[in-house]
This record gives C-alpha cells, sequence and structure tokens, in this order.
C-alpha cells in the first residue's frame, strides 16, 4: 500500500545543498516542490507557508541555519539568519526550539548541517513513537474528527495526530475520519483530506460549522489533534478552531487528545505572555483570488486560539500520555 512517506515534505539534497519543501499551497491540485537555496529561501518558505505544521517548520528552519553557515560560517552571519528566521512565524515554539539547538551547537563548533539532519532524523522517529503509543487509545470502528493538519505535511514523516490514526489503521482498527475544512487556508480539506485519501484511510470532509451538530447525532467518537505550542500547565495552542471544538468535545462528552512531540513544549512562559499570530486580511477576504467579503469590512484573523487544559482529555507525547486533569 502507497503511504504518505513515499512522499517525503522535507528533502536535503546532499549533492546540491540546498533544501527542498513541497510547496503545500499547491496542494491538493499539483504536487510542486520549492527548492532553497540560502536561509532567506527558508524564511519565505516558513512565512508564506510553503511549509507549515510546528514539527516542520522547526526542522526546516533548522536546515535554514546550517545554509547559513554554508553561505557564511561567522557568528555574526549566523545570528543574523538566526534573527531573521526567528521572525517568520510568532506563535510555533518548535521553530525557536531548533534555532536556539543551532546556536548552541554553533557555539560549540558543531556543524549545523549536522545537527538540522539529527533534528530531521529525530522527528520521524518522534512521531512513528506518537503513533504507536497515541493508537492504544483508539477502538476498532470508532469515527475520529480532527482539524487542521497534523499529518506527514505537517512534520517529517507520520505526522503527530495523524501519526496516531496511521497507526491504529497499521495495527489493523478499522476507523475512520471526519476532517474539518479548517478556515480560512483550508489546511484540513487540502492536506489532511490528501493525505489520507492517498493512503486509502475513510476521510470524509466537512465544514468547520458541521462539527458540532455530528457531535449531537452521535456520529464522532473521538477527537485528535495537535499542537503548536504546550504550556507547562497544559494551555494548548493550536490552529484557531481547536477552542471551539474542544468545548463542544465537553459538552459532548466525547474524549479530547492532543498529540505533539516534547519540542512543542514551552516550560518558560504563561499564557499572557505568548503572542497569537495574526495574520492577512486577504486569507479571509478572498478565495482563491475572489473577493468574498465587501471592500472596507475589518477582518479578525487569529492562526491560533488557546485551548486551557480542563478541556483536554489527554496529550500524547512520545514518552508518555499525560491526562492533565487527573
Amino acid at each position: 500500500m502507497d503511504t504518505m512517506n513515499d512522499i517525503r515534505p522535507i528533502i536535503w539534497n546532499e549533492e546540491n545543498k540546498e533544501l527542498i519543501l513541497i510547496d503545500q499551497r499547491k496542494l491538493p491540485a499539483k504536487l510542486e516542490y520549492f527548492t532553497c537555496k540560502t536561509y532567506k529561501d527558508v524564511a519565505l518558505a516558513i512565512k508564506d507557508m510553503v511549509v507549515r505544521g510546528a514539527p516542520a517548520i522547526g526542522v526546516s528552519a533548522a536546515y535554514g541555519m546550517a545554509l547559513a553557515e554554508l553561505e557564511n560560517s561567522s557568528t555574526d552571519f549566523i545570528k543574523k539568519a538566526y534573527d531573521e528566521l526567528k521572525l517568520t512565524r510568532p506563535t510555533a515554539v518548535n521553530l525557536f526550539w531548533a534555532l536556539d539547538k543551532c546556536m548552541d551547537s554553533h557555539k560549540n563548533g558543531i556543524s549545523l548541517l549536522d545537527e538540522a539532519k539529527r533534528i530531521h532524523e529525530e522527528d520521524v522517529e518522534l512521531c512513528k513513537k506518537i503513533g504507536k503509543l497515541g493508537q492504544t487509545l483508539f477502538e476498532d470502528g470508532d469515527v475520529i474528527l480532527t482539524h487542521c493538519n497534523a499529518g506527514a505535511l505537517a512534520t517529517s514523516a507520520y505526522g503527530t495526530a495523524l501519526s496516531v490514526i496511521r497507526f491504529a489503521r497499521y495495527a489493523g482498527k478499522n476507523i475512520s475520519v471526519i476532517s474539518d475544512e479548517t478556515r480560512p487556508r483550508l489546511q484540513g480539506a487540502k492536506l489532511t483530506c490528501f493525505e489520507l485519501n492517498y493512503e486509502n484511510i475513510p476521510v470524509t470532509a466537512i465544514s468547520d460549522n458541521t462539527a458540532g451538530f455530528l457531535m449531537k447525532q452521535g456520529k464522532v467518537d473521538k477527537i485528535i489533534v495537535g499542537a503548536d505550542r504546550i504550556l507547562a500547565d497544559y494551555h494548548v495552542f493550536n490552529k484557531i478552531g481547536t477552542y471551539s471544538l474542544a468545548i463542544l468535545a465537553k459538552y459532548h462528552n466525547i474524549p479530547f487528545y492532543v498529540a505533539a512531540p516534547y519540542s512543542t513544549f514551552d516550560f518558560e512562559n504563561s499564557v499572557g505572555n505568548i503572542e497569537i499570530e495574526q495574520r492577512s486580511d486577504e486569507e479571509v477576504t478572498h478565495i482563491d483570488g475572489v473577493r468574498i467579503v465587501a471592500e472596507g469590512v475589518p477582518v479578525i484573523n487569529y492562526a491560533f486560539d488557546c485551548t486551557p487544559p480542563e478541556l483536554i482529555t489527554a496529550i500524547i507525547t512520545e514518552d508518555k500520555i499525560i491526562y492533565p486533569n487527573k
């Protein structure tokens, strides 16, 4: 059976010393690649969401640092690359985690390319472990709702939330998936549905505002999402709409799971310190270049929201399953 591991979202071309990324802006209509020859190319790819998903952003940023070192290994230049890459997206903590790892390696005389490759390989193994551990929470016949894309395209392989779904299927469990479209960028419709359909895992797309009604009808057994940042007190920052789903799940007594590696945890900050990214008005006012909102109407376009721990059944990491309310 074909799997998404045949499609590699992040590729290091050793011969040409360049980073090759699936251009996720083009999916599902076209499978095209975006080549990064400098750290500035990587910064553009992260900012414009050629690559997205917290783990994938972290891995790509590490390769951006490696490209900077290949261009100019002076500490001043490396620091410049670090500062520019750090400004690309403000909420996903894996970005800062990977950049800090690279700065530590540079200070210790370790090749940044070697460090980037290590982070890349580690991410694949972490996703496998999350999937194998998390699938124990799912039962044969479950219908699982997910939001945004926390799959192979958001990581180096397998994904986080979708890794759990994949490994449940690998274990022989007959499960199916409902995917929120995830306005405004439609990562659920464009990416999650693409991945699961490619792998012959049954998936049904819904508009975001359909989820609650399906829960009321008893058509959702469990919910699983990824995360872009998890605080020490288990507040979870994830794609906008996650908080709404968690409230609906609580009301309908449906287990609500979060899947993420420890690199997504932020043990230093509190809720009030986190900057939630606001993206361009055009993501809301236009669809495929066509305006759908009247000229002059103001827009609020938060990329993420925050879900408190009391709404979360469990957090699945590569090491253990955490129950925030026990």
